[in-house]
């Protein structure tokens, strides 16, 4: 059944009339944020992450209403805090401070209207210091708790018990598994198996030290914090490995997690 058609219920905020989107919040219907990116995925994906994190929230909205939990999908942040990827050509980001004042009016507006059933679904690592930072100041001031369901370290955590720990080992990383075997599920139209990279395997130095990852170095055995975007090398990952079989596994149990979040907060604010 897909999203906001004939015959399916309507999930996304923004297609609600005023009048059906007040029965529907006034009633205790809980409403998921996705949050994303807008950045270099690799040669055979596409940029927009945030498409992910819509398709996903709107999956969890119906599984969640077919449930019984009356579930809404607020309109996607499409541009994800910025962090190791802008110099990478094409890429759109807003700076932390923006994207935590954006996050404090979208909460701020929610929950001025009496919403207080929210779930944040992140897609962005970069988003996630400031979803952190804005939720507890609602905690604190409000008093009204908004947990975050992060997509990809939820699935990054679930990718061993799907495809084994082995193939995970060698496909997991940016611009591979879990999000581009994701993206093969939801959106096979938008990928470009023809240009696969190949298996990472070229080492990184900056001044002397050995990039490990994002934003870290290492040193004798030692994590070192590198305060430095990436250049060549955004693939980390065996996207060959990829597959929609394994991203229709991924977003089954994102769904299935999704829901439970879901379930355990209508209980717990019932």
């Amino acid at each position: 059944m897909q999203p906001d058609s004939d015959t399916g219920p309507k999930v996304r905020l923004g297609t609600l009339t005023s009048q059906e989107a007040s029965l529907r919040l006034a009633a205790g219907a809980l409403v998921l944020l996705p949050l994303g990116s807008h950045e270099d995925q690799g040669p055979h994906a596409p940029m927009g992450d945030y498409l992910s994190a819509e398709r996903l929230s709107e999956r969890i909205a119906l599984a969640a209403i077919a449930r019984g939990h009356d579930t809404l999908v607020a309109p996607v942040l499409p541009f994800g805090g910025r962090d190791f990827f802008g110099g990478r050509i094409g890429g759109i980001a807003l700076s932390q401070e923006t994207l935590r004042l954006v996050l404090r009016d979208m909460l701020g507006a929610l929950l001025r209207h009496g919403v207080t059933r929210l779930i944040v679904v992140n897609g962005h690592g970069g988003n996630a210091q400031a979803i952190h930072d804005e939720t507890q100041a609602v905690w604190l001031s409000q008093g009204v708790l908004v947990p975050c369901f992060y997509l990809w370290k939820i699935a990054g955590a679930l990718l061993p018990s799907l495809i084994g720990p082995e193939r995970a080992a060698r496909s997991a990383g940016h611009g591979a598994d879990p999000l581009a075997s994701v993206a093969m599920h939801l959106f096979p139209e938008l990928m470009r198996p023809d240009l696969l990279p190949p298996a990472p395997h070229r080492e990184s130095i900056v001044q002397g030290l050995r990039v490990s990852g994002f934003g870290t170095a290492s040193l004798d055995g030692i994590e070192i914090g590198l305060p430095v975007e990436i250049g060549d090398g955004v693939v980390t990952g065996d996207a060959s490995l990829c597959s929609a079989e394994t991203g229709a596994l991924i977003a089954a149990r994102l769904v299935e997690a999704g829901v439970a979040l879901i379930a355990q907060r209508v209980a717990a604010t019932g």
